[in-house]
């Protein structure tokens, strides 16, 4: 009767470890999945980034600025 019992609480573990492997694998699928789509949205910013700087006058600062001129009309 103790055999039985062992081997019915090894299957039992093993089912519990084949199901925490497969849980496992889906997460690591998405946050793989999630990863590459911050990768590409790093990407896209990145040339955002490089777009705004060829845009911007040269000197890359421009001219410095009075915080009075930053002011609306009304003021």
């Amino acid at each position: 009767m103790a055999a039985m019992d062992t081997q019915q609480d090894a299957q039992r573990r093993i089912t519990e470890l084949e199901i925490k492997a497969s849980f496992t694998e889906d997460l690591l699928d998405e946050l793989n999945l999630t990863i590459y789509r911050q990768q590409e949205q790093i990407d896209a910013l990145v040339q955002q980034v490089a777009q705004l700087r060829r845009q911007a006058p040269e000197g890359g600062q421009g001219a410095a600025r009075n915080p009075r001129d930053e002011l609306p009309p009304h003021y």
